[in-house]
């Protein structure tokens, strides 16, 4: 090998030798001082079960270092506007790269972001508009919805010359936002009687909005403001105290000797409440949403945002409202069929966008869609949208189980999407269940072999040959095949839905059996949660449980979020003569050197800031006056540390018996978190456990049907196992149980199926197929078919 000069070339220069990721002591989170070695250029994929470690290796660890090292590479000025990272507990990682974290975080949940702003197809669209649309109506501001038209004129004082001169100036902004519904797309009804209860003065507590009981500042603010007597019920006030009341304007006034802002209720609640999206809701404000607020689209715009100006400029007899409505795949055809020199490169940018879009399976989607209403598995796939077209390379992808919410017919486009990226010479870093993925790995980090404590340490490295032989957890189940059941149960009757056609289902007629296990299955897009989700859970007696993630800061944890604390507080009360909130960490009991968080936060401005157990404490929690009472031998910060299979049998007999917390624990246990402890903040949790967390908060609830989306999501093939074990339960004790799922372990374990499809978007919403999976199997009439036929076949 020579160079261009005759020089004999180094065979192997020094630069090509760091060809790996070096992770030595690692310990973020259950990680145990472990180190890995991950090839670059190549796709590694991480496995294990859920809890074991996964994400605190991929992206606690490795990502986030990667990141922090870019973020320091700004000035510090910049960095105080950026959001500070710690530095892992690690010892040493080299060879990073890049990361380009493509997460499963559901994406902004504003009212105004949609598929298109989201993913800057909007933007091109907005300037395709501005430049062939007739009548020409301005610029791409004027095909906005979020931009409102505004106009003014005044005058100006201007330094010139030396000498102050004052001039009149006009300007105006022409928007594209329309003016009703200021670019929501929907307006609100705003029911009263739902806000306040009339027979009742505002002084004894009319107001039946949460957050406003009676003596909050809320509460107050409208007590207290000396518009209207507080003491009266509020149907004797006169129309002018009522206006007051419910519509005034921002007004400053002093309240209670402070100077605060009045304004009416109504505004208030549209400002506080309604301005998010329904999604992004608390449960409890989303249900007084749902019930005091009606939602129907703007009378003026038809839903679209746009003002009438906006509407009326077309290419072609399309408006941008139309185009934005279109399924992306008809809208790629429609772009491509623009052949306009004087926009060529934007046409040619949008193609890609779009044809980027059908090409990860997400065709059927429209650009007006809220991006709030995407599902996991469909809000990580557009934001891989944006790398797909990319012309970098030496990068590291990391991805958080890709394949969540697609039909094994879909696993296998984004397989190739995966392979596209490494061979590229990008690292791809994978966490995923699917032996599908394991399956095209180059490399695999097997975590375990337990999860919470039992997990953190590496049970195997090497190729995929190499797990199946390893014995671990993930290798033995590797090549699991559910088999088909040889008898299912009989329906106890049957659930109708008529003429259902929510989004693209099409008039659709269907008997849903009960006292069974029915799956709801189809490709990505084909209809199911919208033929679920938009004909049962509003029914009596349904118990939904959604993909939508649960949330909560570092002082939640398993025994606040699923209630367990409640009672949990009031035995210790009991046993002790004391008052229940001295047993909270968030209220009487809390240590007064750390507020009941345990550790102390030190802020450092641009810098991370640095968290330090507390000294009164000793991370505890709680003030040293609370640990004297006891329950069972236990201080209350002893229980919390407790994981749940061991507080089952705490709390299930003995001394400390308390039948209702026991009957919480249980649950918790039955969805496969044994091991979690009480007091574990919910930030530190993976995916698959809030999800079944979840689960677990639902079980306790009184319901004949039990409506489930996905709850594979984030399972181990292990786990999966228990999950199926759980819904027999469920269907032995009486239960009708629904299931929206795309694994072929619960397709065969299903009692009936009813397949949607064929394809996505238009080409889907109707039913395909009926009948138990056997039947299924046989027929091979569909794509869920002939997938399900192969997995059995093993």
């Amino acid at each position: 090998m020579t160079t261009r000069n005759g020089a004999a070339a180094d065979p192997a220069h020094i630069a090509d030798s760091h060809e790996l990721i070096r992770v030595h002591g690692a310990r973020e989170n259950n990680l145990r001082d472990i180190s890995v070695e991950i090839p670059k250029r190549r796709l590694t994929v991480f496995t294990g079960v859920s809890g074991s470690g996964k994400s605190s290796l991929v992206f606690d660890t490795i990502a986030a270092e990667s990141q922090r090292l870019i973020n320091e590479t700004y000035s510090t000025f910049v960095q105080g506007f950026m959001p500070t990272l710690a530095r892992p507990d690690v010892d040493v990682l080299d060879g990073l790269t890049t990361a380009i974290i493509v997460d499963q975080q559901r994406m902004g949940a504003d009212p105004r972001s949609t598929v298109g702003t989201a993913t800057d197809a909007n933007a091109m669209l907005r300037i395709l508009f501005s430049r062939l649309g007739t009548p020409h109506i301005g610029s791409a501001k004027a095909f906005s919805f979020n931009v409102a038209s505004i106009s003014g004129a005044g005058a100006v004082t201007v330094e010139r010359g030396g000498k102050t001169v004052k001039e009149r100036r006009a300007f105006s902004v022409t928007g594209g936002m329309c003016p009703r519904c200021e670019g929501r797309g929907t307006v609100t009804d705003i029911d009263l009687s739902q806000l306040y209860d009339e027979d009742k003065a505002l002084s004894e507590g009319a107001l039946t909005i949460p957050g406003y009981k009676t003596g909050g500042w809320n509460h107050r603010l409208y007590t207290e403001s000396g518009l209207y007597d507080a003491d009266r019920p509020i149907r004797t006030f006169t129309k002018r105290q009522l206006d007051d009341f419910l519509y005034r304007e921002p007004t400053r006034m002093k309240i209670a000797g402070i100077n605060m802002t009045y304004e009416g209720l109504v505004p208030r609640i549209q400002k506080s409440m309604l301005a998010k999206d329904r999604e992004a809701m608390q449960p409890h404000i989303r249900e007084f949403v749902d019930r005091a607020v009606t939602f129907t689209a703007c009378p003026e715009c038809d839903g679209t945002r746009l003002s009438e100006a906006a509407r009326s400029s077309k290419i072609k007899g399309i408006s941008i409202a139309d185009a934005c409505a279109m399924q992306i795949s008809d809208l790629a055809e429609w772009v491509r069929g623009l052949a306009e020199p004087s926009v060529a490169p934007l046409l040619t940018a949008l193609g890609e966008t779009l044809d980027s879009f059908v090409e990860i399976g997400l065709g059927y989607l429209s650009l007006d869609r809220p991006s709030g209403t995407l599902s996991g598995g469909e809000a990580q796939r557009t934001k891989m949208i944006r790398h797909l077209g990319s012309s970098l390379t030496d990068v590291t992808y990391v991805f958080d189980e890709p394949t969540t919410g697609l039909h094994p017919h879909d696993i296998r486009r984004m397989n190739d999407l995966l392979l596209r990226l490494r061979d590229k010479g990008n690292t791809v870093l994978v966490v995923e269940h699917k032996p599908e993925v394991i399956a095209i790995a180059d490399h695999v980090v097997d975590l375990g072999p337990g999860a919470g404590t039992a997990g953190g340490t590496v049970c195997f490295e090497g190729g995929v040959a190499g797990l199946r032989a390893s014995g671990t957890l993930t290798g033995r189940h590797l090549d699991d095949r559910a088999a088909l059941k040889k008898t299912v149960r009989e329906p106890a009757g049957a659930l109708e839905i008529r003429g259902a056609s929510t989004h693209n289902l099409r008039d659709v007629d269907v008997d849903v059996p009960l006292g069974v296990l029915t799956v709801v299955t189809g490709v990505a897009g084909s209809g199911k949660s919208s033929l679920i989700h938009g004909s049962v859970p509003a029914r009596e007696g349904v118990v939904s449980v959604d993909q939508a993630p649960i949330r909560g800061s570092r002082r939640s944890n398993p025994a606040t979020y699923t209630g367990l604390l409640e009672p949990i507080r009031k035995a210790f009360a009991k046993a002790n003569g004391v008052k229940p909130a001295l047993f909270s960490a968030n209220s009487e009991g809390a240590c007064p050197g750390c507020n009941g968080a345990g550790v102390v936060y030190t802020d450092l401005a641009m810098m991370a800031g640095v968290a330090t157990t507390c000294e009164d404490c000793e991370g505890k929690r709680f003030e040293a006056s609370v640990l004297e009472y006891h329950l069972g031998g236990r201080d209350i910060s002893e229980v919390l540390a407790m994981p749940v299979s061991e507080a089952e049998e705490f709390f299930g007999a003995g001394e400390a018996r308390t039948p209702a917390a026991h009957r919480i624990l249980r649950n918790m246990a039955d969805v496969g978190l044994g091991y979690l402890t009480l007091g574990q903040p919910l930030t530190t949790l993976s995916g698959g456990e809030r999800q079944r967390l979840k689960l677990a908060t639902h079980m306790a609830e009184k319901g004949g049907i039990y409506v489930l989306d996905e709850p594979t999501t984030g399972l181990h093939l292990a786990d999966v196992e228990q999950l199926l074990g759980l819904l027999d339960r469920l269907v032995d004790a009486g239960k009708s149980v629904i299931v929206i799922e795309h694994h072929q372990a619960v397709m065969a374990h299903a009692d009936w199926i009813i397949d949607l499809g064929p394809g996505a978007g238009h080409d889907g919403g109707r039913i395909v197929f009926e009948g138990t999976p056997a039947e299924l199997v046989a027929a091979r009439s569909t794509v869920t078919g002939e997938h399900l036929a192969e997995y059995v076949a093993g």
